[in-house]
């Protein structure tokens, strides 16, 4: 009698899966992962290969700020530069060039000061020539990381912090933002040497310099650094600044300030907002006064201690929400400098410090890591603060975002899902990340930071966590994406591997989606851009569980393998099917290739005279196989290519003896 072989078809959907026992897994959800590395649970369905990233600007983000020479003349193998804004690691060497100076020199020992915004580097070689005054010091790397990141919709932008200095980017290289305006300033009467600078012509008489802004004098040489504000009346202002006064300034010589600082700056994170018909975007970065950026230019808001070293900013109801510890200060409506309580800002504290601000429809969520509270109202006189959860909080701030029209976080046991209930007043505050609680289990670390963002064309939370020291290629991260609304066991999980993401960002424009991150290499990156990681194939890994073909007690022996995908490009990879569990007394088979794609033409990429057109992609990979098992996993292994789905995987076998 002929052998009769059986057909078994596995529909790929269901993601990564950690909380079962290996035989519940296979027989409950075949099309389930036991390992999935660089694929995205696809709400089209299968899994679909991640996309890629790459460089949102070619040029690195400056380090320190806009440096400059401090006075001319300098020979030999010091160079003193100001306008720094951070000091470079003595235990580093960098690569800087000068203007005007032929070669390039590495610094090799660092003397700062910062408080004057000043530093003696030692170089090698010596000096090719002397330097002019205020010539631009180009430092080619530094140590300072890129510590926030943001891309503003409005301002069509991206804004990051480094190195003491905010930065903008349209793609094609950075301009400075943190430089004041304070109106056509000037030096006020003739005279005057030593520390002390009298100057007219401000526009505000509140709105005035402070210690660690920075300035040049129209005929004068160096670069100054405000120290103290020691009086100001009518437009008038006088200063105490370092260094001494290279020369005497010509009265009504004019004044440019060059860069006010945001030194010490960690975890800057913005928001943007609208309340006079102008876009603007709002920082804050733990140690400054927040900064206001538009096309107007840049202020800071000066509110006094509680705002600044404000951790989290948000805009909810016309008014502008800082976080500091465990105190929340709210600006006047429509006011984002106004903090008078008659125009209608004020204050609350929270049970403790503030891990998080997020506006979710008509309230305001506050996140701390132990509590989470809900401001509702639209206006100081109705504004209330009530409990949602007082046993359990938010550990990063960084890792709250809204998805799906609900909001996901990381808490102390996981992915925490907050959405509305049927009940009003309530919220679900399912545990998002059960299906693979083991892997978050490891993955939630103390010594680690965290940053996330969202997918909108996807439906996607994607969190990645960063460790100082550890390679890109390990970096981890994971991708949640939600099937269904207002369900937080309809998210399906993915592991990346090869993002190491320490801040990011994403925002979707009116024709686009933005997605940013940076790491610790001074580079901003686009994520979701590209087949590759910046120039890295991607190595994607897909397992199956171990499925028992219906009755874990038969034996089958399989024939045929056929993989259904749907590419987008070239793929390269192998299949191998294990049985028996792995078991080390089984003879395994050999890999079987997947490879595949042809050269073909996809809408909305295709080049012209480049492209091949009228190709159609291959969609079935076929394989023979060998062996005999009581359960199998199929394991997929693909290295660089293009993106494409795997969808369905068909084995033909036949059963033979029960065990």
């Amino acid at each position: 009698m002929p052998t009769r072989w059986e057909t078994f078809p596995v529909e790929l959907s269901g993601g990564l899966v950690s909380n079962m026992s290996r035989l519940q897994q296979g027989a409950k959800q075949p099309g389930s992962a036991r390992i999935l590395q660089n694929f995205e649970p696809s709400v089209k369905g299968g899994y679909r290969r991640i996309n890629g990233f790459t460089k949102y600007d070619s040029t690195i983000v400056p380090p320190y700020g806009l440096v400059l020479v401090q006075g001319s003349g300098q020979t030999g193998t010091t160079l003193v530069v100001a306008n720094i804004h951070e000091a470079p690691s003595v235990d580093d060497s960098f690569t800087i060039t000068i203007a005007g100076v032929p070669g390039t020199y590495t610094v090799t020992g660092v003397s700062y000061n910062a408080t004057n915004k000043e530093a003696s580097l030692t170089i090698t070689p010596t000096l090719a020539a002397s330097p002019a005054d205020k010539a631009d010091v180009t430092f080619l790397s530094g140590a300072s990381r890129i510590e926030g990141v943001f891309y503003s919709a409005g301002l069509n932008k991206a804004y990051v912090l480094r190195g003491g200095a905010i930065w903008s980017s349209e793609g094609s290289g950075w301009t400075l933002v943190n430089v004041e305006d304070y109106g056509t300033t000037l030096v006020k009467g003739g005279s005057q040497t030593g520390t002390t600078l009298v100057m007219d012509g401000f526009a505000s008489d509140t709105y005035l310099p402070e210690a660690g802004d920075t300035l040049v004098i129209a005929g004068v040489e160096k670069v100054y650094t405000v120290l103290t504000l020691v009086g100001s009346a009518g437009g008038n202002a006088t200063l105490t600044i370092y260094p001494a006064l290279a020369s005497t300034p010509a009265d009504n010589a004019v004044i440019t300030f060059r860069a006010s600082t945001h030194q010490g700056g960690t975890k800057a994170r913005f928001t943007e907002f609208n309340f006079d018909g102008n876009f603007k975007v709002v920082m804050v970065d733990g140690s400054n006064e927040p900064a206001i950026i538009s096309d107007a230019g840049y202020r800071r808001i000066k509110n006094g201690s509680d705002t600044d070293g404000a951790q989290y900013v948000e805009e909810f109801k016309d008014h502008l929400f800082f976080a500091k510890d465990d105190l929340v200060a709210f600006s006047a409506p429509f006011e984002e400098e106004n903090f008078t309580p008659a125009d209608g800002a004020g204050s609350y504290r929270l049970p403790n410090n503030c891990t998080g601000l997020i506006t979710f429809r008509d309230q305001l969520i506050n996140f701390s890591e132990t509590a989470i509270r809900r401001l509702q109202g639209s206006s100081v006189s109705d504004f209330t603060l009530t409990s949602i959860a007082n046993n359990f909080g938010c550990i990063s701030g960084d890792t709250v975002q809204e998805v799906g029209g609900d909001i996901m976080f990381l808490g102390p046991d996981g992915v925490r899902f907050l959405g509305a209930t049927e009940r009003i007043g309530d919220f679900n505050l399912s545990l998002a990340s059960r299906q693979v609680q083991t892997n978050f289990t490891s993955f939630i670390d103390p010594l680690s930071d965290y940053t996330s963002c969202v997918v909108r064309e996807k439906n996607q939370y994607r969190i990645f966590k960063y460790r100082t020291g550890l390679i890109k290629v390990d970096s981890e991260g994971y991708i949640g994406s939600q099937f269904l609304d207002q369900n937080a066991q309809s998210i399906n999980w993915s592991l990346t591997k090869g993002i190491k993401a320490y801040r990011s960002s994403s925002t979707y424009t009116r024709d686009e989606e933005i997605v940013l991150f940076s790491n610790d290499d001074e580079y901003l990156y686009r994520m979701e851009s590209g087949i590759n990681f910046d120039g890295v194939d991607i190595q994607a890994l897909f397992y199956t569980p171990f499925m028992s073909v219906n009755d874990p007690s038969f034996r089958k022996t399989a024939y045929k393998a056929t993989t259904y995908l749907d590419p987008e490009g070239i793929y390269n990879g192998v299949l191998t099917l294990k049985y028996d569990f792995n078991s080390p007394t089984k003879v395994q088979p050999t890999f079987l290739p997947i490879v595949g794609g042809n050269s073909f033409a996809i809408f909305g990429e295709a080049i012209y005279g480049v492209s091949e057109f009228g190709g159609l992609p291959e969609t079935r990979v076929t394989n023979q196989t060998v062996g005999s098992f009581f359960t199998v996993s199929f394991q997929y292994e693909f290295e660089g290519g293009a993106p494409f789905v795997l969808d369905t995987i068909i084995l033909e076998y036949s059963t033979e003896d029960r065990k």
